[in-house]
């Protein structure tokens, strides 16, 4: 018997899931002729490379959803990666802290949850918070210590280093205009792109911000949507930056779908807080200034985002508040660090969170993976994806190889 023929396989979105997927696929099938197609002049320009760098442990994740299981295997398998390319890195563990009596059931949730998730959680009282963090106010603590640091910008880099040398071809500045399914040669899907025309037998859309608009160029039909949300940081002073040894994160509010401002010293040593979260008027608007008439009318008009602003009203204005004004962030910052202030703060480039969201209003709350082994969309990957992606990646693999449908 003939072997079967090499098939051409196209991840669209050069962020850290697409070099994932396409480092992956690679993998499985050596004989694949692989390509990825980023609209961007280099790779992990949004979500990847505008994030806090962490990996997060799983903790505030349903136990037994994706999110859950991926991110609490992916905290390992990222490590292992930026061990194994030389990517700096470091498990250093994280405090979230309540600073007011009425957060302690929050916390006491946390707790379980993190346990139920297989993680190592401490329940610290004050005196031993500060042991960790001493500039640090609270009433009580969790200590959780599988959440690390890392660049996943150098990730990404180390992903297309192999890639390339893997005889992958990486496509930036092309961009998907169009995807015609089963009009190519042998029933592949015939893809036109600002580089040229390309016939798949594979496709994975793995577009971000982007996703929901690529499915529908591809004729995917989903009933969510992409709403950006601005996530804003800023740097802390020197001065500052010397009140925090590692990762500290307040208790969620139970009702509002964001984890609030927290501080992070990064891999490079600075330290930084946020991000707050308020709504972008562009798919890739990191400022006020970023007003896209056309992307925000179609947030604007879309009925679950009016669903969600009038369940979050009150928490919105407070983050729209805290955007506006330097004094207010540093106010939610002394919440947790009292020794800092205004001019402390210094603005850091912002990001926007790829989150979809259901006609209802409610937020996709998983990661969100839909199509069938020619065809996959990663429609919903926000934030703990980047600790998820080698995991992502693998769930993908198996869907293009099983000819299973996505779920």
């Amino acid at each position: 018997m003939s072997p079967s023929p090499a098939r051409v396989v196209v991840v669209v979105g050069g962020g850290i899931i697409g070099l994932a997927v396409a480092d992956r696929l690679r993998a499985d099938r050596p004989d694949a002729d692989v390509t990825v197609l980023e609209k961007e002049r280099a790779w992990a320009r949004h979500q990847t490379g505008r994030n806090s760098g962490v990996i997060h442990s799983g903790l505030y994740y349903a136990p037994g959803s994706h999110k859950a299981r991926m991110c609490r295997a992916g905290a390992t398998s990222m490590a292992a990666f930026a061990e194994a390319e030389g990517v700096p890195y470091a498990i250093c563990g994280k405090l979230v802290v309540a600073t007011r009596e009425d957060e302690l059931p929050g916390l006491r949730r946390l707790l379980e949850r993190g346990r139920a998730n297989g993680l190592t959680v401490r329940e610290l009282t004050p005196e031993q918070a500060r042991e960790y963090e001493p500039h640090v106010r609270c009433v009580a603590a969790l200590h959780v210590a599988e959440t690390g640091i890392v660049d996943y910008v150098e990730v990404c880099r180390a992903l297309a280093r192999r890639l390339e040398t893997g005889g992958a071809t990486l496509s930036t500045g092309a961009e998907l205009v169009a995807g015609h399914r089963g009009r190519g040669r042998n029933g592949a899907t015939l893809l036109e792109t600002t580089a040229g025309d390309i016939e798949a037998d594979v496709v994975v859309n793995c577009a971000g911000l982007w996703s929901d608009v690529v499915a529908r160029r591809l004729g995917h039909r989903t009933d969510v949507r992409i709403v950006p949300f601005r996530g804003e940081y800023h740097d802390l002073s020197p001065r500052a930056a010397q009140l925090v040894r590692g990762l500290v994160y307040p208790v969620p509010d139970p009702g509002f779908p964001f984890l609030g401002v927290h501080l992070t010293r990064g891999i490079d040593g600075h330290v930084h807080a946020g991000p707050n979260a308020v709504l972008a008027l562009a798919r890739e608007g990191y400022s006020w200034g970023t007003v896209h008439p056309r992307e925000a009318l179609q947030t604007l008009t879309f009925p679950g985002f009016w669903r969600l602003a009038a369940a979050n009203w009150r928490p919105g204005g407070a983050e729209m508040a805290r955007s506006l004004s330097r004094r207010r962030f540093a106010a939610s910052v002394r919440e947790i660090l009292p020794d800092v202030g205004v001019d402390d703060l210094s603005p850091a480039p912002a990001g926007v969170r790829a989150q979809a969201m259901h006609r209802d209003g409610s937020l996709v709350d998983d990661f969100l993976i839909e199509g069938d082994d020619r065809i996959v969309h990663v429609l919903n990957a926000p934030s703990p994806a980047a600790t998820s992606a080698l995991e992502i990646a693998r769930h993908v693999a198996s869907l293009v190889r099983s000819g299973r449908d996505a779920a």
